[in-house]
C-alpha cells in the first residue's frame, strides 16, 4: 500500500476542547470528516456546494486515540484510500503533530456509495475508481483490493 499522499493541517480551536483542555473525542470524527471532504474536492469527485451530490455515506468508524491533542498544537491529518470495494471504499487516516511526528490517532472510515436523492447504495462508479486510482496508485485497482 502506497504512504499517505493527502495531507490536511488541522488547526486546534478553543471550541475543540473539552473541560480537561484537550480535543474531545467526538471532534476527531470532525476532523476526519474534513479532511474527507477536501480529498473528494481535490480530485474532482464533489463540487463542494452540493451535499445532494457528495455520493459517500458512512458505514463504520473506528478510532484509536493515541495521545491527546491541545489548543495551539499544529496537528496534521494524513489520509488515504486503503480499499475499493463495489460499492463501498475504506479511508485510512492518522493524526500527527506536524511538529514532531509524533502519532495522536488513527483511524478507519468504511464509506458506501450513495444516491441521497434515492436514498440506496449505488455501484462506484468508474470516473472514481479512476481518479482515486490515479493519484493513490495503480495497486490500489488490483483485484485483491476490489
Amino acid at each position: 500500500m502506497s504512504e499517505f499522499r493527502f495531507h490536511l493541517p488541522i488547526e486546534v480551536r478553543y471550541g475543540d476542547l473539552d473541560p480537561q483542555w484537550h480535543v474531545n473525542n467526538a471532534r476527531y470524527l470532525t476532523f476526519l470528516e474534513q479532511g474527507r471532504m477536501e480529498y473528494l474536492r481535490m480530485l474532482g469527485l464533489w463540487d463542494g456546494e452540493d451535499f445532494f451530490n457528495l455520493g459517500l455515506i458512512v458505514a463504520d468508524v473506528h478510532i484509536s486515540y493515541l495521545a491527546p491533542m491541545f489548543l495551539g498544537q499544529k496537528v496534521r491529518l494524513d489520509m488515504r484510500v486503503a480499499k475499493l470495494g463495489r460499492k463501498s471504499l475504506v479511508f485510512e487516516y492518522r493524526l500527527v503533530d506536524d511538529e514532531n511526528e509524533k502519532p495522536l490517532a488513527k483511524a478507519e472510515s468504511v464509506m458506501v456509495a450513495f444516491d441521497y436523492r434515492a436514498h440506496a447504495s449505488i455501484p462506484l462508479s468508474e470516473d472514481w475508481r479512476k481518479k482515486i486510482g490515479d493519484f493513490e496508485g495503480p495497486e490500489l485497482l488490483q483485484e485483491g483490493n476490489r
